[in-house]
């Protein structure tokens, strides 16, 4: 709704209400994103947006907003006829996906151990410590969170904005999968075994090695997921 001429001279004290909607927006956006990864909403779920609404407190256009924001990442789609969903990968969107993604963190890997501070190199190591503590008290959700920082962090320390850029819009259809992959309890132990070896790497500013790490760490858990993907679809 526009406001009339009448309203410019209060053009401060709408600031605001914009402000806190954007707020709101970022927000639904984030919870929508968490449940996708987290599997609350798993993939070819039908969204039901009046539960949804009533779920996150929120109204049915802040909904339909942040719902469009995440179709644009293509973790929704929507259907004019059917409404909104979960998006499913295919299988060979998943292989190429994650064959890509095994490529933008090893290059990352290389240029951090050019580029990385050492108090960003501290927060990987605090990082991971609070992962190991995570992982003893059974906190997948704990742990992940954890495991997804270091990975940005390591991301960040590259200080590449077209290789940044390139990440997040890959790694936010990933992110689902990537999660689902430590709930295999031999997997979750090779992946912390892994992150010891990244820090190593990153300690001794040691690019070749870091990226060899990276791309096979993402290369296990395609395969990982392929399996559990297949094993899914057998009657």
């Amino acid at each position: 709704m526009q406001s009339s001429p009448m309203a410019s001279s209060a053009a401060p004290a709408l600031q605001l209400p914009r402000l806190e909607r954007q707020r709101l927006h970022d927000t639904v956006v984030e919870h929508l994103r968490g449940f996708i990864t987290e599997g609350v909403l798993p993939p070819g779920t039908k969204l039901n947006e009046r539960e949804l609404c009533e779920t996150l407190g929120i109204s049915r256009t802040p909904l339909r907003e942040a719902l469009k924001v995440l179709a644009g990442e293509g973790l929704i789609e929507i259907n004019p006829n059917r409404g909104a969903s979960v998006a499913r990968m295919s299988e060979l969107e998943i292989r190429e996906a994650f064959e890509l993604m095994s490529g933008l963190e090893a290059f990352a890997g290389e240029l951090a151990c050019e580029r990385i501070t050492d108090a960003e190199l501290d927060e990987i190591k605090a990082l991971h410590n609070a992962m190991v503590v995570s992982k003893s008290q059974h906190d997948l959700v704990g742990y992940y969170q954890r495991n997804r920082a270091i990975h940005d962090l390591i991301n960040l320390a590259s200080r590449n904005s077209a290789l940044r850029q390139m990440y997040l819009t890959v790694n936010r259809r990933l992110q689902a999968l990537r999660f689902l992959s430590n709930q295999q309890a031999p997997k979750w132990d090779r992946a912390l075994h892994d992150h010891e070896h990244m820090i190593e790497a990153l300690q001794a500013r040691d690019g070749k090695r870091l990226s060899t790490i990276l791309r096979q760490h993402l290369l296990e858990k395609r395969d990982a997921i392929m399996l559990l993907v297949q094993n899914s679809d057998r009657p």
